[in-house]
């Protein structure tokens, strides 16, 4: 008679400043884009979970906003959903940019999981930009600060050392249900997905302040039966005049370039084609206006 493999599962937290990799992790480990990637710092605002599954073993992975002190209700939001992210887990990520010196920030977020009793990694991300020499002067001056349980250096876009991460991760999940079909990569619904897809789009076309104040609603999302089409409305929302001008571009140049990289992505995402409008429009200091971030997807009482 066969004996039964045990089944191992559990929830990481991953957490760390603005761009240090954590949405490339993500994506790298389940295999497609879930998580919108930029070199902007605040990309991700949401919790994002993605889902890995193997034969014996299922992570839930919680990609959380990078940490910063907060500038307005938005960013008093994120800085909660990271906090949040840290109780009831099994093992805590905590990534750092190897190309970058340990700062004030990575101070910060180290006091704050000084009092939790879960296993933290250090997760050294991008060592193909560094010299392997400068790697262990980084790793020391993270543990003169911190007792890890593990210190584990990668390249989220290379996948170098990606998969001893994991099978070291598996060894702190305790034995327990598979939570998720095998085949489920996220527990988002795809209108949270299509909405950050397009939002990735604006953030690598435009600059300065715009990026940080765009939010997107999808309006509405039918299925075409008849033609295997998909069609799409939403929203750009931006938080002066002068924004939506960026944003639509000269004779409407911008907007249908985003459209048209956003309407790629999710073909790929939904298997089949899309129709994608989209409309700009203003809704003043949105990010401080708390009815506002609840009908944009930010709502406190989740978390």
């Amino acid at each position: 008679m066969q004996e039964n493999k045990v089944f191992k599962s559990g929830f990481v937290t991953i957490v760390g400043r603005p761009n240090v990799g954590k949405s490339t992790f993500l994506n790298n480990v389940i295999g497609q884009k879930i998580a919108i990637m930029s070199d902007k710092p605040q990309t991700t605002r949401n919790k994002v979970q993605g889902v890995y599954t193997t034969d014996d073993a299922q992570m839930i992975f919680i990609d959380t906003p990078g940490i910063h002190k907060p500038k307005h209700k938005l960013g008093e939001f994120m800085l909660k959903v990271s906090k949040n992210a840290l109780r009831e887990v099994e093992a805590i990520m905590f990534m750092v940019n190897a190309t970058q010196k340990l700062g004030a920030g990575d101070k910060y977020v180290m006091e704050m999981l000084k009092g939790t009793k879960t296993p933290v990694f250090l997760v050294v991300n991008k060592i193909d930009a560094v010299h392997p020499d400068e790697l262990l002067n980084i790793i020391d001056s993270y543990k003169a600060e911190f007792e890890f349980a593990e210190i584990v250096p990668i390249s989220a876009l290379q996948g170098n050392n990606v998969q001893q991460l994991l099978d070291t991760l598996k060894k702190y999940l305790p034995e327990g249900p598979q939570y998720y079909p095998a085949d489920q990569v996220t527990d988002h619904p795809e209108r949270f997905i299509i909405a950050e897809l397009i939002r990735e789009k604006v953030l690598h076309l435009t600059r300065d302040e715009v990026p940080h104040s765009i939010a997107v609603e999808i309006e509405k999302i039918a299925k075409d039966e008849n033609k295997d089409l998909v069609r799409i409305n939403a929203s750009i929302i931006v938080e002066r005049d002068s924004q939506k001008g960026i944003v639509i571009g000269k004779r409407g140049a911008l907007l249908k370039e985003i459209g048209t990289r956003a309407r790629k992505d999710i073909e790929t995402l939904l298997g089949s084609k899309v129709y994608l409008e989209l409309w700009v429009k203003v809704q003043k200091d949105w990010r401080d206006r708390a009815s506002q971030l609840r009908d944009y997807g930010y709502r406190d009482d989740e978390y």
